[in-house]
């Protein structure tokens, strides 16, 4: 059995316009994505800006309400529980946020930040949580001179560790990682990856990892799911995945990813035309669309829901981007 399990998840939001701002329109920012994590598992989900992964990411975590699908996490439907029920669920169910700058409240100290989970699910004394405190700082490689001082007094890096730190403060089982990179310099990513891979090995915990490229993922992840506009394009395990591409967007976000030399050359597959908007999406498969394919219109009315085509690869089974 999965540890989280989302079965034809949709995110619609209304568009409302008019004198009366009734609802003219929606924006499927998710549009029926099924998705299974295991325990222990990493699985990569990665897509251009705007295509819907911290949105699905909102979602698992219960911090915006599914429009329709399902959401199971540990064998319990979470979809549309009430805050009594979600509460001790999210002990075991966290979330790393791309801008820790952003997501770390700059009136507090970080041993504020880091007890305030403890407070709330009404954990230990005050003595044992300062305890705790202390050895979370030393998890995420910080003094725990650090307890004292507030987010703006660290670097992006150190941010991003407090970050982490909050988010294993109650052991969780799955984290969401929303990004936890992007907005690091070069030199800092390496390490928070290396950080958060010792403590999956060390706690057991499983990962949901969102990202912009393939080449951050690669390091991360045990399986790969490709979005676009909404929907997933393909799934592998992520060797099969870099390995034998099947579907077009995953063949150039391949081709999106730098090469370390300098003097070494190669042809690119340069994308054309414009994401979609979200709000009004084209019918039939929407990168054969956007790339004005000769044979997109006979994806249209087609059932476009993920096949298997070889143990473990999933893909979107469009005659205009499969080859």
């Amino acid at each position: 059995m999965s540890l989280l399990s989302i079965q034809n998840l949709k995110m619609h939001f209304p568009v409302r316009g008019g004198v009366l701002m009734r609802s003219i329109a929606s924006c499927k920012a998710v549009d029926g994505i099924s998705l299974d994590v295991g325990t222990g598992e990493t699985v990569g989900l990665v897509g251009e800006s705007g295509c819907g992964k911290t949105t699905l990411g909102k979602a698992i975590v219960r911090l915006l309400e599914p429009t329709d699908g399902s959401i199971s996490f540990d064998g319990q439907d979470i979809t549309h529980a009430g805050i009594r029920t979600l509460r001790p669920m999210r002990r075991h169910i966290q979330m790393i946020f791309q801008d820790p700058a952003e997501s770390l409240n700059p009136r507090h100290t970080v041993r504020d930040l880091l007890e305030e989970p403890f407070i709330v699910q009404k954990l230990g004394t005050k003595a044992e949580r300062q305890t705790w405190i202390a050895d979370l700082l030393d998890k995420v490689g910080l003094s725990s001179s650090a307890a004292d001082r507030f987010p703006f007094e660290f670097s992006g890096g150190q941010r991003q560790r407090i970050g982490i730190a909050r988010a294993i403060a109650l052991k969780p089982k799955l984290i969401v990682c929303d990004e936890p990179v992007s907005a690091l310099d070069v030199s800092v990513q390496s390490q928070v990856l290396n950080l958060l891979l010792d403590l999956q090995k060390e706690m057991g915990l499983s990962y949901l990892f969102i990202a912009h490229g393939l080449s951050v993922v690669k390091h991360m992840s045990d399986r790969v799911a490709v979005m676009y506009l909404g929907k997933i394009m393909e799934l592998a395990p992520a060797q099969e995945l870099y390995n034998n591409p099947k579907h077009a967007y995953t063949k150039a976000l391949l081709d999106a990813i730098p090469v370390p030399d300098p003097a070494k050359r190669r042809k690119r597959q340069l994308l054309q035309g414009d994401v979609p908007s979200p709000i009004n999406p084209p019918e039939g498969c929407a990168f054969g669309h956007r790339m004005s394919h000769p044979r997109w219109k006979d994806s249209v009315g087609m059932d476009l829901s993920l096949k298997e085509v070889s143990p473990g690869h999933w893909v979107q089974p469009c005659p205009c981007c499969v080859s």
